[in-house]
């Protein structure tokens, strides 16, 4: 009994604490990339160019910064139909993906995941994500409905009290 008590009041915290499995990107790592980004920028290969503007893709829709965030996605929005490889088409989606994930915006973060599974049906990070990202839209939908039934209860509440004055 003790152990299914535990298991719930568990499995409440982690729905309500939003512990979050996609990792994180320090402002230093980001830098670091610029500054690859720079360095590639002076006679590199186009292909070490584009490995560089991939890892600063990367590091910034993993980034805290909202502000890095929508740099990502702009960055990875106008390379998506440079390349044509699949495996480039996927890695971008599936950035492009968390960048979404990342500035709230779950139904456009859902909707680049499932094209990443068109292209690799089988790629555990994209179904990872999209798990995380459809658990998120349950868990808001139900703290939506919570915060409407206490708005509706308390209106049904003050009608109630201004009758039985009334009365």
């Amino acid at each position: 009994m003790d152990a299914k008590m535990g298991s719930l009041f568990e499995s409440i915290g982690n729905f309500f604490g939003g512990g979050e499995p996609i990792p994180w990107c320090d402002r230093d790592v980001i830098a670091g990339c610029e500054r690859e980004v720079a360095d590639a920028a002076h006679g590199d290969s186009e292909e070490r160019k584009n490995e560089s503007i991939m890892r600063l893709s990367w590091a910034l829709v993993h980034s805290r910064q909202r502000e890095d965030v929508q740099r990502g996605i702009a960055m990875l929005e106008t390379s998506l139909g440079n390349d044509k490889s699949p495996l480039h088409q996927r890695e971008k989606l599936y950035l492009l993906a968390v960048g979404y994930y990342r500035s709230n915006d779950y139904g456009r973060s859902r909707q680049l995941a499932e094209q990443c599974l068109e292209i690799a049906p089988d790629w555990r990070q994209a179904l990872a994500l999209k798990k995380i990202v459809e658990d998120r839209i349950a868990k808001d939908g139900v703290i939506g409905i919570g915060i409407t039934a206490t708005a509706v209860g308390l209106i049904v509440g003050g009608i109630a009290t201004a009758l039985a004055r009334r009365g």
